[in-house]
């Protein structure tokens, strides 16, 4: 275990592009968060409602920590705060502990961010960033159409204004059944021209008859859930629609509250210790892929424990100022990087507007319709639904699709923990079973080259006196038996063996269980009289195998390339 090297660049990465900070950079960095701001408003007001909390605190989670990731983070173009997963993931951690919207609530929600904000500067500090790795990418991207889905259920009680539970779908169903009789058809209505405006207004903006005409259509376009915000606001202030039953934010608080530690004992640490830890993971994984994909775009350096590292300032940043645990946004980063956006300046002023809109506008936004909000989250949230990374994952693997499907299930049916955790176990399980049964192809010579190739696919040379096989893959306690047990049957099927000989070409490593095995293979064989041999291995495997006591009692040799052995015990056959 060691500690991150810190050097200047590591404590404070934002040294290295404020040296060269210019004015022609900042009028990129200003544009890129007007645009982010725009989306930003609207939609973390949304997701704070996703996951119980007041929308204001939506914008509380998104000023410190954009403004501390910018200082310590390595993605030049990164948009950390609140984001639909990670919100879902915080009600499904509070939502069966706390009456939801409580003030002990909202107190546990901000302990739950500066958990995850301790769990991820420690594993970053530490370099335990790979623990976080160990979530495969089907199991994460299933878990994330799961998550969709039941963010959008969760938002389908506001558009029709009755009690729906949304921990799964089975909930969802019975609640569904009992209220559907008690629907507001008024707030259902609003909230259907919501959800058309917010599909169909975009595309009207990208036609090319209306980009000719409007030269800022672009900025409007990312701007539309912003205008359907307004457009409520103004028809609640002018024509009165809550007097109609349309429900509104309500009262929102004026500025920002004092930082400070929230409430915590030992006792609820232990209990939100688990979904603090899943969360981490899952913000970890869905950051570093956005920041992977933008470091690409830009030709920018990547430090994946500096990462977590700066995820868990931000968290901390956002535990302490009111707010719930906060992650990379891909849309808001999208967003960010094709305005122009050059470093992540356009974080820090993004979150000064925000502090503005908090200071000034928060009467303004207390009249939004609630089911303005869960329109704009249905639209955003539905573009992650898809059925296609399912039916490409089952045809490529169908280990990873029941991986996939497994996951997909357990959020649907249990709840967004159990299924992503049953997700991982299922995932751990496929990979030991695929290890323990390794792919051993008998290998013979391709005519007229050197190259060795299965026997099963191609037409190869052989002798009836040496079998030579391939293990395509490392050898450990895992396959050790399963090794042995197929040296035994070629064995058994060649009368006339004098040699056996491993190709060790695929081959990384090999524990000390695995050793013991070829040590056994080796004496056994002595007694029949056939010799063993290796090929190809690997320098640092060779290195380990140099200080056992193996190679002293190999009755064969180690050859350099598999031909070499091969032409030397059957020159004849391997000319």
């Amino acid at each position: 275990m060691t500690l991150q090297k810190f050097s200047l660049n590591t404590v404070f990465p934002a040294s290295k592009w404020l040296k060269g900070y210019k004015s022609s950079i900042f009028k990129d960095d200003l544009m890129a968060a007007l645009i982010v701001v725009a989306m930003l408003v609207p939609q973390g007001m949304a997701y704070a409602m996703i996951a119980g909390l007041p929308p204001i605190m939506g914008l509380y989670a998104s000023v410190i920590p954009m403004i501390i990731y910018a200082m310590v983070g390595s993605s030049l173009t990164l948009s950390i705060g609140p984001v639909a997963l990670i919100s879902m993931m915080t009600f499904a951690t509070l939502g069966p502990l706390y009456e939801v919207g409580s003030p002990v609530y909202i107190q546990a929600a901000c302990l739950l961010a500066v958990m995850v904000g301790v769990i991820s500067f420690l594993l970053g500090l530490f370099r335990f960033g790979f623990l976080i790795r160990l979530i495969s990418h089907p199991v994460i991207q299933s878990f994330i159409i799961a998550s969709a889905l039941l963010i959008v259920l969760s938002q389908v009680k506001f558009l029709l204004d009755i009690p729906l539970q949304s921990s799964n779908i089975i909930q969802f169903s019975q609640s569904l059944w009992e209220y559907i009789g008690l629907s507001h058809i008024a707030t259902f209505g609003f909230g259907i021209a919501a959800i058309l405006f917010l599909i169909y207004i975009p595309k009207l903006l990208k036609s090319k008859k209306i980009a000719a005409f409007i030269s800022s259509s672009q900025f409007l376009n990312r701007a539309v859930p912003l205008i359907l915000v307004l457009v409520s606001i103004a028809l609640v202030y002018f024509v009165h629609i809550d007097q109609i039953g349309i429900k509104t934010v309500g009262e929102i608080p004026v500025g920002f509250p004092p930082l400070s530690m929230p409430f915590w004992t030992w006792e609820l640490v232990k209990t939100l210790l688990p979904g603090a830890f899943m969360i981490a993971m899952v913000s970890f994984v869905e950051s570093i892929s956005i920041a992977q994909a933008t470091a690409f775009q830009k030709r920018s350096e990547l430090n994946s424990n500096q990462e977590l590292v700066a995820l868990g300032l931000a968290n901390l940043g956002a535990g302490i100022s009111s707010a719930f645990p906060v992650s990379g946004s891909l849309s808001r980063t999208v967003v960010n990087a094709d305005a122009g956006a050059k470093t992540p300046m356009a974080g820090v002023i993004s979150s000064i507007l925000i502090v503005i809109v908090s200071l000034y506008f928060t009467e303004l936004f207390a009249l939004l319709p609630l089911s303005i909000l869960a329109a704009t989250i249905i639209v955003s949230i539905w573009k992650l639904v898809s059925i296609k990374p399912f039916v490409d994952a089952w045809k490529y693997s169908k280990a990873d699709g029941f991986a996939m499907l497994v996951t997909f299930l357990g959020v649907l049916c249990i709840d967004i923990t159990s299924g992503l955790m049953i997700g991982i176990a299922v995932t751990f399980i496929l990979l030991l079973w695929r290890i323990s049964r390794p792919h051993i192809a008998v290998i013979g010579l391709v005519q007229g080259t050197q190259h060795f190739r299965n026997i099963s696919r191609h037409d190869v040379v052989t002798s009836t006196e040496i079998v030579s096989f391939r293990v395509d893959e490392n050898l450990t306690f895992l396959n050790a038996n399963t090794l042995k047990e197929f040296v035994i049957l070629e064995v058994s099927q060649h009368a006339n063996l004098k040699h056996v000989v491993v190709n060790c070409s695929s081959v990384s490593n090999i524990d000390f269980s695995a050793l013991d095995a070829l040590a056994e293979i080796n004496n056994e064989l002595q007694k029949l009289n056939i010799k063993f041999h290796l090929t190809e291995i690997k320098g640092p495997v060779m290195d380990r195998l140099n200080e056992s006591d193996f190679l002293k009692s190999l009755s064969g040799k180690v050859y350099l390339t598999h031909y070499q052995a091969m032409h030397e015990l059957d020159a004849q056959t391997f000319s």
